[in-house]
């Protein structure tokens, strides 16, 4: 079991090891009430990572502490602009413990509940984007873990200004790989194409649901390297930037250049069908 902190109370032990060494990960759910959209996916995700960083973790435990915050936080978000829903983010640490980066024995881990509103959403016509300076490197140990290690978003993110909705990062080769907070989906004549799971940062709970259901529909999906070239040349018919608290966002500008845009994407995915 883990011991479990409100994010509005504080008194999270200062020696944990979260904070001191990014020994954790996160999910963020979009909530409306008291259901989250894909929220067993989101669970079940935390549960696994956990497992692959070795930090000790059952579904039941975690979905009972779910059931907590749900029940602290949803009525807060009602009666107001808010309605559209909320966001409840849980963080989940290896605990405190241990001299230096080697954790003590015994360790307990800590889960950390917190709730803010849901954001604005973007307009459907599309976003700006634009590419990113910082390179993103990924440790294959880790791909896909939504990890508390994310000082290359953070760097990333302080590009975001005036107009820009999103930076766009790359791996050393150039390839690109996922925006600071989102996955990246290309449709092209022949399909969409998306970066492999083996090379992200995080491998985004709304990507996952979504490739699914493109192959559903008999579409096809290339999870292979994306160039810059693929998404700024002529075979670009539309770049969309996946977020599971944001949606589906279509880009109208990248880079100062104009893209195919619509939001027929967006229409896959309705977050009200997909409470749970």
């Amino acid at each position: 079991m883990f011991g479990l902190y409100w994010a509005d109370e504080g008194g999270l032990p200062a020696g944990d090891r979260g904070a001191a060494y990014g020994d954790g990960l996160f999910e963020t759910i979009r909530m409306h009430g008291d259901r989250g959209v894909l929220l067993s996916r989101h669970l079940e995700r935390m549960v696994r990572d956990a497992g692959r960083l070795s930090i000790p973790l059952a579904n039941a435990d975690l979905r009972k502490a779910c059931t907590a915050a749900i029940a602290r936080y949803s009525g807060r978000f009602t009666g107001q602009e808010s309605d559209r829903g909320w966001v409840l983010k849980l963080t989940l640490t290896r605990g405190e413990g241990g001299r230096g980066y080697q954790p003590g024995p015994g360790i307990r881990p800590n889960l950390i509940a917190s709730a803010s509103p849901l954001p604005a959403p973007p307009p459907g016509s599309g976003v700006f984007a634009d590419f990113s300076r910082v390179p993103l490197t990924v440790n294959p140990l880790f791909a896909g873990i939504k990890s508390l290690n994310r000082l290359e978003q953070v760097m990333a993110a302080r590009e975001i200004e005036d107009d820009l909705f999103e930076v766009l990062m790359s791996d050393t080769n150039g390839d690109l790989i996922e925006g600071t907070r989102t996955n990246l989906l290309l449709k092209v004549r022949e399909g969409w194409i998306t970066p492999p799971v083996k090379v992200l940062a995080v491998a985004g709970i709304l990507r996952q649901w979504l490739l699914e259901r493109l192959r559903a529909r008999g579409e096809s999906v290339m999870e292979c390297a994306l160039s810059i070239e693929d998404v700024m040349g002529e075979r670009c018919q539309g770049l969309y930037l996946l977020n599971s608290v944001m949606g589906v966002v279509p880009v109208r500008r990248l880079a100062g250049q104009d893209l195919p845009a619509d939001d027929g994407l967006a229409t896959i995915f309705n977050p009200l069908e997909l409470l749970e």
